[in-house]
């Protein structure tokens, strides 16, 4: 199907520097972004999820009581250093 769509003077350079590369047309450029698109707003991917990075570190700080919200916003409004809490 022919249409016309407008799209942003530079997103279009990229599109047509991308097909010149790849030996495809702008159209099946832009008709694969739209399809991935459309697919990955569906929610029901079944592809992994990236890894988190893990850090060291010991834990809580002391005296920090993650049940309790006010708690926990009165320390992250704390005005002393991280440090001065361990």
């Amino acid at each position: 199907m022919r249409t016309t769509v407008r799209i942003d003077d530079e997103l279009y350079r990229a599109v047509k520097e991308q097909a010149a590369r790849t030996g495809r047309t702008v159209g099946e450029i832009i008709s694969d972004a739209v399809r991935r698109s459309l697919t990955a707003d569906d929610g029901d991917s079944d592809a992994p999820l990236p890894s988190l990075p893990a850090y060291g570190g010991s834990g809580v700080l002391p005296g920090v009581d993650l049940t309790s919200n006010a708690a926990l916003r009165d320390v992250m409004d704390a005005d002393e250093p991280v440090d001065a809490l361990r």
